[in-house]
């Protein structure tokens, strides 16, 4: 029955368990706020995609709009835009 009342654990026991408690709750709580924070974060693939580059059509729709070029000359070089193949230098 000795053993239920004489630990012996003097001020430095009491002080080591004491600070190794707090230090466990404290890893425990910041593991729990990291995990939080990371089930939380928004996905990658539900940001909105990058915009793409416009094509050379669009692009001279732009110029006409703009008055670059008038309805003749868009025309004739929609119809190039058109027949040409799309890798040729």
């Amino acid at each position: 029955m000795m053993f239920w009342y004489d630990h012996d654990v003097s001020g430095w026991g009491w002080f080591a368990m004491t600070a190794s408690m707090i230090l466990f709750w404290a890893l425990i709580i910041t593991a729990a706020v990291l995990l939080f924070k990371a089930l939380n974060r928004p996905h990658e693939h539900t940001h909105a995609p990058a915009p793409t580059a416009p094509t050379p059509e669009q692009i001279l729709g732009q110029r006409l709009a703009r008055g670059e070029v008038d309805e003749d000359e868009y025309r004739r070089l929609r119809a190039a835009l058109r027949t040409s193949p799309p890798n040729a230098p």
